[in-house]
């Protein structure tokens, strides 16, 4: 019978019939399950050890029962699960449920097979799907339960340091029977009260979703499950009706976006990634056209080493083309600091492994969770074969909206890709019909594209899609009202973006994250570690290299460099080198700097026992010599010091190369320099060459109170600014700690804060452009932020920043809410402020935050937040920054090698032997080039790999000279063939660049 229906009501009542809270007592919900059985036997044994399922199921078990807790956190227990299916349960489907507060995963013969995480929405293993006679109604599983939630265990809140004596509580653990008829019905029902109560009163189609609902409540007796085919039949009806043709099309994918690190540690997400995998992997058995994208080769390396089954069954789902591997890239590392070799390397690790691994390198670059992406990465991205790139931070931005979801990106040699950021702002959907109605409503290119992407499943802490996702987007597959879902593929999804292409528009330059701009200081000790050891690889590489060209029985160390890079790598993880991380993840990045890879920092493991090498044939015992390297390619004339009573002297270089030099210069027979005549606020220092303070103090330290809105390790806000604080109160006074020479330096000790100190070395050496500042902090503030300042006689609207292999301008002026967004930028070894004929330019040896306002030059040094790690910085740091004025333009002035210089000091190596020339492996003719890095080619000893580019922003030419045997050179970024090759001249190599050309060259030597 026909009845008026009042709109509120109606659209409750359908709300109660399929409610987990009201009414569960004769609702459809209630009929979920059936019977129930609880297991026959359970027990466990505890460990503070993650370890593999052969060493844990011989251990002593225990017993155990539902309601008990277990704990504390990071713990891990075992448990024996024995089960008996009741024989009056044939033909049903029955489940295992499992509910706690952990991470679970559950063993049958010896194999993961399900991850249960309530978080998740997986608390059940589906033991069959219809009990037969002839399946086994008795057996044992086992669950391994991780004593830490899907995003760890913070005390009070999600970010908040770990709660070390947290315990989960095993709540549930039974067997039941599924009733999937109503499960079904349930999910029907979900998706037509979403569509009348989100389609809104205007549309037709709202209404007759409640409609269908509310008779599909009056037809369905849940006690009678003979009515419910005749209650699906209403709801398919509704779901069969079809879009016309210019409906938007969302392609849905299956996604599960896990941190490599974060609020738990490294060891925490090789089990994430198998508990959310394997979830993954089952659903695939039973769902075959699910799609799962998935990044990170560092991911697929733990599942591979770890889990070998489970991997076994992963390759499978990727020949198939279900599980697919994206990205291309070691992990999802951080968009800003790493360097740009780094940077190649995330490429070339991540992209040999899934050559080696599946067949096939990636084509999409896939970086949604990360910081602000440098104007670098197009070129980066198209030399490693990826044209394509996924992404959907910017839409965090707390100022200004980004204009755009789909879009070519330039970067700063010109390079494009073409770029998607999923409308519905999240790398986390589930299925639901708000979040299709939102991918349509928020396209920001609506008109210009008519597809884009729905990623789907839990995520940062693993989990993954679960059955309910893809139940409710089968429903939406084709339904009027509705955008049309279909289950896709990165590939088509791109595919099709390109077709229609035509009338995008294009964003130049940096896509930078107005947010989280904290992270470019926090965990100054994580930043400083990333920055050296960068400069330990690239100079490993370098001497083993040519240490190889000049004595042939020298074995390059290819499988240690390799581990060592992929360390390196791993810790520049997008949660991991910000600082955004617990302490346990810091305690491990740190060691990672500061063990293995620290084994590098001297000995002949570094540049080798013999001196030979280097040309070197006659040795002279009687004769003490000291051996200097320098692995940069230009001539540097610098200060060096050698043990002994005159142990600072001058000594020249030659290009990239060695020299042994037996006599020393004396401090009479040094060139006379001007001195300094720095003015500081608490003195006149000794030392400043003719360039003029404005209106106050140069290195002012200023100390800045830093209490964000929530995001504590991540975010400094706008209104820092206006707590500023000089800090002036003196501990010691200065004082001349060398007096002139080869080298003058003063000294001075500052009052910081409540409890720190600041201790300062400031450092004139003869030859030298630039004014260094040695820096010693014992940190020991909360909620504070340390900057030093230079204000200078400069005026320019923009200010240039180094960026990989580059660099850009920023405004200097807040005229536009764009610009003031960015009062907290980035840069790695230098920034410079420049009008025509002048500058000055600050360099530093390992931070990154920075900005420069009008005509002051600011260097972030130090920060103390206390979530995720309460003892974030606090202790004791030391650290270098340099103050470098100039004549002429920054490039004319050679900012970009004495920055270089600064980061990559002469290594000073005693040696007893006769004097020789001095030897060069590479020079370049032109400054505008740098020369960045020279290895080992990945797969051919007799080669080598050199990459330089661009570095003033110029159209040039110029030649690699090189005194290596070589035969031949073929061009490639990624190091493979490319059909075409470099003629070798007299004069070298000739290469031509283009503003900010990245090249690389592999040499292949003559034997």
């Amino acid at each position: 019978m026909a009845a008026i229906k009042h709109r509120r009501t109606a659209l409750e009542r359908v709300e109660k019939f399929i409610s987990d809270t009201y009414f569960t007592d004769c609702n459809l919900r209630g009929r979920l399950f059936g019977d129930r059985c609880p297991l026959a036997s359970l027990s466990y044994f505890q460990t503070p050890r993650r370890i593999p399922y052969e060493e844990a199921v011989v251990q002593e078990f225990g017993p155990a029962q539902v309601g008990q807790s277990f704990g504390p956190t990071w713990e891990t227990c075992w448990f024996k699960v024995e089960l008996s299916i009741p024989s009056a349960w044939a033909g049903r489907e029955v489940h295992f449920v499992w509910e706690s507060d952990g991470e679970g995963m559950v063993w049958r013969d010896a194999q993961p097979v399900q991850g249960l995480t309530k978080e998740g929405e997986k608390t059940s293993y589906i033991l069959t799907r219809s009990l037969k006679e002839s399946e086994p109604h008795s057996l044992t599983l086992y669950v391994e339960l991780a004593c830490n939630g899907l995003f760890g265990a913070g005390k009070g809140s999600m970010i908040a340091p770990p709660d070390p004596d947290r315990r989960v509580t095993l709540s549930k653990a039974e067997l039941v029977v599924f009733n999937r008829d109503v499960y079904e019905l349930l999910v029907d029902l979900e998706i037509l009260l979403d569509m009348a109560q989100l389609l809104g009163e205007e549309n037709q189609r709202s209404f007759q979703a409640l409609y269908t609902a509310n008779q599909m409540v009056n037809v369905c007796d849940v006690m009678d499950p003979s009515t419910f085919p005749a209650t699906r039949d209403l709801a398919a009806a509704i779901f069969s009706q079809r879009n016309g043709e210019s409906q938007h099309t969302v392609h849905a994918m299956g996604h599960c976006h896990i941190d490599s690190a974060w609020l738990w540690p490294y060891e925490e997400t090789i089990r994430k990634c198998a508990r959310s995998w394997v979830t993954v992997v089952q659903l695939m058995e039973h769902n075959p056209e699910l799609t799962f994208a998935c990044s990170q080769a560092q991911q697929f390396e733990w599942v591979r080493r770890s889990y070998p089954g489970l991997y076994a069954r992963i390759q499978d789902f990727v020949a198939k083309g279900q599980f697919i591997p994206v990205g291309g890239t070691w992990v999802e590392m951080d968009g800003n600091l790493p360097s740009g070799e780094s940077m190649v390397r995330q490429f070339l690790q991540g992209q040999r492994f899934f050559q080696e691994q599946f067949g096939r390198i990636c084509s999409e670059f896939w970086l949604p969770d990360t910081f602000g992406y440098s104007a670098q990465l197009p070129q980066l991205m198209h030399g490693c074969g990826i044209q394509r790139f996924l992404t959907q931070k910017l839409s965090w931005n707390l100022v200004n909206s980004f204009p755009h979801h789909t879009f070519f990106w330039e970067g700063i040699d010109g390079s494009q890709v073409l770029t998607h950021f999923p409308p519905g702002d999240s790398y986390g959907m589930h299925g639901r019909v708000e979040e299709v109605l939102k991918t349509v409503k928020n396209n920001k290119d609506k008109g210009r594209v008519n597809h884009s992407a729905f990623l789907f499943g839990f995520g940062d802490g693993g989990g993954g899609p679960t059955q309910k996702m893809l139940d409710r987007m089968k429903r939406m597959s084709d339904t009027d009202g509705l955008p049309r879902v279909q289950i896709s593929t990165p590939d088509q999804l791109f595919s099709v973006l390109e077709k229609e292409s035509s009338q995008l528009c294009t964003w130049v330059g940096e896509l930078f994250l107005e947010l989280h701009n904290g992270t470019y200081t926090t965990q100054a000790q994580i930043k400083k570690g990333n920055r050296e050891c960068e400069q330990i690889l690239h100079d490993v590489e370098v001497l083993s290299t040519l240490a190889v060209a000049q004595d042939k029985e020298f074995q390059y160390p290819a499988s240690q460099l390799q581990q060592l890079w992929r360390l390196l790598l791993l810790n520049q993880f997008h949660d991991v080198l910000p600082g955004s991380c617990i302490q346990l993840v810091v305690e491990d990045a740190l060691q990672y700097y500061t063990g293995e890879q620290g084994a590098w920092l001297a000995g002949p493991s570094r540049v080798g026992a013999s001196p030979a090498w280097w040309g070197c044939r006659g040795s002279n015992p009687g004769t003490q010599s000291t051996l200097v390297l320098n692995t940069l390619s230009w001539e540097r004339t610098e200060v060096i010091s050698r043990p002994g009573p005159n142990g600072k002297e001058t000594l020249g270089m030659s290009d990239l190369g060695v020299a042994l030099v037996s006599e020393f210069l004396t401090e009479g027979e040094t060139a006379n320099r001007e001195m300094l005549c720095l003015f500081l606020p608490w003195g006149r220092a000794l030392l400043t060459v003719p360039f003029s303070i404005a209106n106050g103090c140069a290195n002012q330290f200023a100390l800045f109170d830093d209490v964000p809105l929530y995001w504590d390790a991540w975010d400094v806000m706008d209104y820092h600014l206006e707590t500023r604080k000089p800090v002036t109160t003196m501990l010691k006074p200065l004082e001349v700690t060398l007096a002139g020479g080869l080298r003058g330096s003063v000294r001075f000790s500052l009052k910081v804060g409540k409890s720190s100190t600041l201790t300062q070395e400031i450092i004139l050496d003869a030859m030298c452009p630039y004014l260094r500042f040695q820096t010693q902090v014992e940190w020991k503030e909360a909620h504070k932020f340390l900057k030093v300042e230079f204000p200078v006689n400069v005026r320019s609207t923009s200010a240039t920043y180094e960026i990989q292999f580059g660099h850009l301008q920023r405004p200097t002026h807040w005229n536009t809410s764009w610009d003031w967004a960015r009062f907290e930028v980035w840069a790695h070894k230098w920034l410079d402020l420049s009008e025509h004929g002048f500058g000055v330019a600050l360099l530093n040896n390992c931070k990154y935050g920075a900005s420069v306002h009008r005509n002051i030059l600011s260097l972030s040094l130090l920060r103390a937040p206390k979530s995720p790690d309460s003892t974030a910085d606090i202790g004791l740091h030391q650290f270098t920054y340099a103050v470098m004025p100039h004549q002429g333009s920054f490039q004319e002035a050679g900012v970009i090698q004495q920055a270089y210089s600064l980061n990559f000091p002469l290594h000073v190596v005693p040696a007893s032997c006769a004097p020789c020339p001095a030897w060069s492996a590479f020079s370049v003719s032109s400054p505008a080039i740098v020369l960045e890095t020279v290895k080992q080619a990945e797969d051919r000893p007799e080669a080598v790999v050199v990459r330089l580019y661009e570095a003033h922003g110029s159209t040039v030419t110029a030649w690699l000279q090189t005194s290596l045997p070589v035969k031949k050179a073929i061009c490639d970024l990624l190091e493979r063939p490319v059909g075409w090759g470099l003629s070798l001249e007299k004069q070298g190599l000739r290469l031509s660049f283009t503003p900010f050309r990245v090249l690389s060259v592999l040499l292949v030597l003559s034997c």
